[in-house]
């Protein structure tokens, strides 16, 4: 995965966020996307889930999701 500095985190828009209101979960690229489908599936609440996974199909419609009938 791309390594995502401090100083371009800070940079990236809030649309680059799977939670944009917290700047949780960077989704720039497809590599940042899927790592954040798997970090939120292991350590986030049901509602972050539902969040990141709507955040993914939204920006990248043909990612498919890690889980089955998501």
């Amino acid at each position: 995965m791309a390594e995502l500095s401090t100083a371009r985190r800070k940079n990236l828009p809030a649309a680059d966020f799977a939670i944009p209101e917290e700047r949780r979960y960077p989704i720039p690229d497809r590599r940042h996307a899927a790592n954040a489908l798997a970090r939120v599936a292991a350590n986030g609440t049901p509602a972050e889930q539902a969040q990141v996974k709507a955040a993914v199909k939204k920006k990248y419609p043909d990612m498919p999701s890690f889980q089955q009938g998501s």
